[in-house]
């Protein structure tokens, strides 16, 4: 089993999309543990909803690819996600792998660890709250923390026995 990390976001009622997101996951590898989840400006476009972004860590047999391509765009999809030309447009769920074990890859469709690390500070803060050592340095403030959120998340996902 390698351990991974996962980022989890949305701006399309997230409060249903996330919780959602986290039931589909943990079907297809076992989580670990739970971020606090943050509340953030969006990338992009003015005008949209905040989001709501966190980090789950899972472990897992898969291979990388296939839990990027598999897994995770089909959770995207089963919640609804259409990815189209505008990649910051709002949605109701963004899957990403941010760190698998302890792999390096450089290719067109796959880069790990993911680069979003260095530039979203969140991201940063809710991987260093799982893995202290994994996580680059600070770059800033991680935004409004959602801990009401986020206590329910971890109660519901983490405290319960896994079925995996």
């Amino acid at each position: 089993m390698t351990a991974a990390y996962i980022s989890l976001g949305s701006n399309l009622s997230p409060e249903a999309n996330i919780p959602k997101a986290l039931e589909l996951l943990a079907k297809k590898v076992r989580l670990h543990g739970l971020s606090t989840f943050y509340r953030t400006e969006p990338v992009g476009p003015a005008g949209q909803p905040l989001f709501v972004n966190g980090v789950a860590a899972v472990r897992t047999e898969l291979a990388p690819r296939a839990l990027k391509f598999q897994v995770l765009r089909g959770i995207e999809a089963e919640l609804g996600r259409r990815r189209g030309p505008d990649r910051y447009a709002p949605r109701p769920i963004d899957l990403d792998i941010l760190i698998y074990g302890d792999l390096a890859v450089d290719e067109p469709d796959l880069v790990l660890p993911d680069p979003d690390l260095r530039t979203r500070p969140f991201l940063a803060a809710a991987l260093r709250e799982l893995a202290p050592g994994l996580a680059p340095p600070p770059a800033g403030s991680p935004g409004e923390a959602l801990p009401e959120l986020s206590r329910s998340l971890k109660e519901r996902f983490i405290h319960e026995p896994q079925a995996r």
